[in-house]
């Protein structure tokens, strides 16, 4: 027989996960509740005083302590962490009353839960919020709470599903049109020269805002309400190589009672611990506050030189902070050997290495025969070099893998190269596959996952399915039960070109979802070609006509071997979706996402003196030749924002995003040409609210023609309206974030332009 003592420290372990009283970085992720408390309640709590700190005494302090800090059996129930985890009083009272303690015979009374809900809310070395104060709250907006509580926005994700989803409602349909600036930070001096694409992400925790900033990465806590400087972090990594020189997406948070941590990865790559108040290392991290992630990949590197490092913040899970990578440019790798992009989890207080995710397989392990024998020794790339996800409450972690070296030819890499190309799922403790999907095969068209995977439990087939939604850059919208890694919807394998360059043997089919439809136009053919006037149909007809086309996954071929000089596809190797991803709605189950038309040219061939390689991509992957000299070659939308229905695998609507450029409108070709609403060759960086869609023109692709633009929208969620339209001072570069201070509900996103150094920018109501 298990002892009893046994039973409730493993049932505790599982409420842990679940993120009652644990360290888990999360967010406002929500429990989910066994019913909502009533009317019948609040009058109830009202007339019955509860004696909460002996409740407290009597069932929680064996597993949490009895000053809260946790123990062996549960963990700590205060904290700004805690506070995150648990927003609303009144989501956490539900769960104590359904829940807890997990060997209890009976539920709680929902007065005694309300009452403990607040004690554990209040600092613990404040006296308790009465009870019946629970009962005036308005359990709508965190505006709303009379004390001036405020809400975070603790993942550059707003939480680790990625759902960049705020449940703030303040700002609305009404009064939108009225946002001004209530801040500005500016990022100028940070770096030897001002940075324009800056693409930070920020994060709240409390009052305290975290950015990263600048070309050497500082790392930056701002007041949320003022956009005063707190402190500024800068490492000295000397002439350490960096082959992602930019301010980086962000950091990630952790805390554990008063222990807060700021982590993240610099140009020269290092993972960083920082104290959140002060911005000083963490010296019992690491050596010295920080782990040179070039060391421990399982293969030798240079530390000095080896040109990996990342643009993108870890990932917390637990006490386990996980960790991707980025490499030089894949299109003309320096190097036949690349470094390997595995995936790692260090822990998170002391910075040792808990486990390594060869996405390269070893031998013996699964995907190994799916390379060739020695590509675990040389192969390189297949790394995670844009956000991650999590499911907190599961303990699981989920991998955007990109392609392998290099991104147009693989002659060397025959085979369907596992695990480059995959949504793979992992468990966060242990770096055990939990499951996988190749969405391409033997990639050479740099189609690589761009996006953090977006976690959201939806209904399907007459049950809730804990679902994950991966974006790509060709289009398509991969939906699985994000448990066994089983598909929403059939995935089937059509065939697809081959190709003819040598040395090339591309996978005979590739992977199609037949739900939800392509979000973006796939494959190029005459029809597609821009025909404002006769006279730039022509043109574009001969440009066209230079070029191979055809479906999606057409490949890139040799400059003129019969009259052609190359390939060209659509989406480009830029996207379709790309690194500002999407957003998706809890409540409605419908995910958004912004995407670009903009073709590329494969044009192959041998060029020593830019790679090794024997094939690479010769010239600039954009198309470098246009109608009328700038105009773009395809019609519009040069730029989409989609709604994608989740629970039946549709689209509900997609419009542009943005009209008609300057650059079109007033173009030569065109004058007098009424043009359509064409949207914008961008990245729409993306925002949910519990009362409007967000979206903005820039996304850090101004230097597309016809792209760039400084209107931030707000749209109605169901039917994609335009409510409004707010002027930013410059182009959105960064993704938008939300949160409340004071009772305030801010909106602040990173701008940017070509004669703009970047600058976060906080909106709010006057």
């Amino acid at each position: 027989m298990i002892p009893p003592a046994a039973m409730r420290r493993a049932a505790c372990v599982v409420l842990w996960i679940a993120g009652l009283g644990c360290s888990l970085p999360t967010s406002v992720d929500r429990a989910t509740p066994h019913r909502s408390l009533g009317d019948a309640d609040v009058a109830a709590d009202a007339v019955d005083a509860v004696d909460a700190a002996q409740t407290y005494r009597a069932r929680c302090a064996a597993c949490h302590g009895a000053d809260r800090r946790g123990s062996e059996g549960g963990g700590p129930l205060r904290g700004t962490q805690f506070a995150a985890r648990w927003p609303k009083a009144e989501a956490l009272a539900e769960f104590i009353r359904s829940a807890m303690p997990p060997d209890a015979a009976e539920p709680l009374p929902a007065p005694t839960a309300r009452a403990l809900a607040e004690l554990l809310r209040t600092p613990a070395d404040a006296p308790a919020t009465p009870a019946a104060a629970m009962a005036k709250r308005d359990a709508g907006s965190v505006e709303s709470e009379p004390d001036g509580r405020d809400a975070a926005w603790p993942v550059v994700g707003g939480n680790a599903a990625s759902q960049r989803y705020s449940p703030l409602a303040q700002i609305d349909r009404q009064n939108v049109a009225a946002l001004s600036v209530v801040w500005r930070w500016k990022s100028d001096n940070f770096g030897p020269s001002p940075e324009t694409n800056y693409r930070t992400t920020p994060i709240v925790i409390g009052r305290t805002l975290y950015a990263t900033a600048g070309l050497r990465r500082a790392v930056v806590a701002i007041d949320a309400a003022t956009g005063e400087t707190l402190w500024t972090h800068r490492e000295d990594e000397g002439d350490r190589a960096a082959p992602r020189v930019n301010s980086g997406r962000g950091v990630a948070w952790w805390a554990d009672g008063d222990d807060e941590r700021i982590l993240f990865v610099t140009p020269g790559h290092f993972l960083v611990a920082l104290d959140a108040r002060t911005g000083r290392r963490i010296e019992s991290f690491g050596e010295g506050g920080r782990v040179d992630l070039r060391r421990g990949l399982d293969r030798a590197l240079d530390p000095a030189t080896a040109p990996i490092g990342s643009s993108s913040p870890p990932l917390v899970v637990g006490d386990v902070v996980v960790v991707g990578g980025a490499l030089a440019d894949g299109s003309r790798p320096p190097a036949l050997a690349m470094p390997p992009g595995h995936v790692r989890g260090f822990d998170v207080r002391t910075g040792e290495r808990r486990w390594i995710f060869h996405t390269i397989p070893h031998p013996g392990e699964a995907g190994h025969e799916t390379w060739p024998p020695d590509a675990w020794q040389t192969a390189g790339n297949t790394a995670v070099w844009t956000t991650m996800s999590a499911d907190l409450e599961r303990g699981l972690v989920y991998l955007p893998v990109e392609a392998a070296t290099g991104d147009f030819w693989g002659g060397h890499r025959l085979g369907d190269n596992l695990f480059a190309q995959s949504l793979v799922c992992l468990d966060a403790r242990t770096g055990e596959r939990v499951w996988s999907f190749q969405t391409v095969h033997h990639d050479v068209w740099d189609y690589d996952l761009p996006a953090a995977p977006i976690l959201v439990d939806v209904e399907h087939g007459g049950r809730t399915v804990p679902a994950v939604a991966q974006l790509t850059k060709q289009g398509f919208t991969f939906v699985f039960d994000r448990t066994t890694g089983e598909p929403l919807w059939p995935i089937e394998e059509h065939a697809v070109p081959a190709s003819d360059v040598p040395g090339e043997i591309l996978s005979p089919t590739q992977p199609f979802p037949t739900k939800p439809p392509p979000f973006e136009r796939q494959g190029l053919r005459e029809s597609d070609l821009i025909d404002f006037t006769p006279a730039l149909r022509a043109e574009a007809l001969a440009i066209f006509r230079r070029y191979r086309s055809g479906p999606l996954y057409t490949p890139g071929s040799l400059a003129e071997p019969d009259g052609t000089q190359g390939s060209l596809i659509l989406p480009g190797t830029v996207g379709g979706a790309n690194w500002p991803g999407g957003a998706v709605d809890p409540e409605t189950g419908l995910l958004y996402v912004g995407s670009s038309a903009s073709p590329s040219v494969l044009r192959l061939g041998s060029d020593p003196s830019l790679s090794p390689l024997p094939i690479v991509l010769i010239g600039y992957p954009l198309l470098g030749e246009a109608p009328g000299g700038t105009l773009p070659l395809v019609k519009p939308p040069w730029g989409s924002v989609t709604a994608i229905d989740l629970r039946r695998g549709e689209i509900a609507w997609a419009l542009p995003n943005g009209d008609v450029h300057p650059s079109v409108r007033e173009h030569p070709a065109l004058a007098g040409v009424q043009l359509p609403r064409t949207g914008r060759a961008e990245r729409a960086g993306l925002l949910v609210t519990k009362t409007l869609l967000f979206a903005g023109e820039g996304g850090g692709m101004y230097g597309l023609p016809g792209a760039g633009g400084r209107m931030l929208r707000a749209h109605d969620k169901a039917t994609g309206e335009i409510v409004a339209e707010i002027e930013l001072p410059a182009n959105q570069t960064g993704l938008p974030i939300s949160y409340a201070i004071d009772g305030r509900q801010l909106i602040v996103v990173a701008v940017g332009g070509p004669d703009h150094p970047g600058e976060l920018v906080a909106l709010g109501l006057p």
